[in-house]
């Protein structure tokens, strides 16, 4: 709850924390899920965007994002070539999945771009990228939310932090620190230092 209420006057936050706890479906997939929608909670206490928004969703791989954070947010991919769709099944409601998701050539099943319906009336625009493609593919738009899920490298961190400073944006970061005392975690210290 501390770190939903956080967003509220964080632009960054991360949620630094054990494996198989939750991190990425109960913290970055549901607040990412509230933005997109505009569907908040009566008790949230966090920032709330009151416009359909543009997001960013990545993981460390293009599987490893398809397999985790887009199947979290919009459910299995179901049907094949034209029928090609979401589920719907997953945090993000299907009926809130409008229009055909535009899908990545080459990359099985993953998806580039998802329209949500947002409760104002307009579409936000989720769009799904992997560290594997490089921080150059972090360039060039601004956003309004993106959300790291697992430890990015400083470069495609760093590249997110511009592409939400025009627009007052959020950075969610949920990972383990499997790298240890990493550059991108020590950014988040007091001091840059552990306690």
């Amino acid at each position: 709850m501390e770190f939903f209420a956080a967003g509220a006057q964080h632009r960054e936050r991360l949620m630094l924390a054990a494996n198989r706890i939750g991190k990425t479906e109960g913290i970055g997939g549901y607040e990412t899920t509230l933005h997109l929608t505009g569907r908040y909670p009566h008790w949230w206490q966090g920032r709330r965007f009151d416009r359909p928004i543009r997001a960013w969703v990545a993981g460390k791989t293009n599987e490893t994002t398809r397999d985790i954070v887009q199947t979290k947010l919009c459910g299995p991919v179901t049907g094949s070539g034209s029928t090609k769709a979401f589920a719907g099944t997953g945090l993000i409601p299907g009926d809130d999945l409008v229009e055909k998701p535009a899908w990545k050539a080459g990359l099985s099943d993953l998806a580039d771009t998802v329209r949500v319906r947002h409760v104002s009336g307009g579409l936000s625009t989720l769009g799904i990228k992997s560290y594997q493609q490089g921080r150059g593919s972090f360039e060039g738009t601004e956003q309004d939310l993106i959300w790291l899920d697992e430890e990015p490298p400083m470069d495609v961190y760093a590249e997110c932090l511009v592409r939400t400073m025009t627009t007052d944006g959020l950075v969610l970061l949920t990972f383990t620190p499997l790298e240890g005392m990493s550059e991108v975690v020590l950014s988040f210290l007091e001091d840059g230092k552990a306690p």
